[in-house]
């Protein structure tokens, strides 16, 4: 496997898609890396030269923020949201969704498993 930005990127795959697998590198931005290193999108990552893998290695620590650098900024940023009291930062500090969707129904995946409240069983009266 070649490492890169501190992750092993898949041998078997195409150099395009292996970049992915770095947080913060998505389709475009490897293609943008490999234009710059003049390295064959649809290569595959064991039929790369150590050269090859070099020039890739350099771009992406020299011109991207990726993986640990880029996550410390996503919780910095969503911090300061929290600090400063906004609603998109209450919304955060509630574990609702952000983004301005319904939560009346749907919004499972950021709320959690339903929280039955007041349900009671049914006592029969006796005579």
């Amino acid at each position: 496997m070649a490492r890169i930005a501190g992750v092993d990127v898949p041998r078997e795959k195409h150099v395009q898609i292996s970049l992915t697998y770095i947080f913060g590198v998505g389709r475009t931005t490897a293609r943008r890396v490999l234009q710059k290193t003049q390295v064959s999108p649809t290569k595959k990552v064991s039929d790369l030269t150590d050269d090859e893998v070099n020039r890739i290695r350099e771009v992406v620590e020299r011109e991207l923020t990726v993986e640990g650098d880029l996550r410390r900024q996503v919780r910095q940023n969503i911090q300061r949201l929290v600090d400063i009291g906004c609603y998109r930062g209450m919304r955060h500090r509630r574990n609702l969704p952000v983004r301005g969707q319904r939560t009346k129904t749907n919004a499972r995946t950021r709320r959690g498993p339903r929280k039955t409240v007041g349900v009671k069983k049914k006592t029969t009266a006796k005579k």
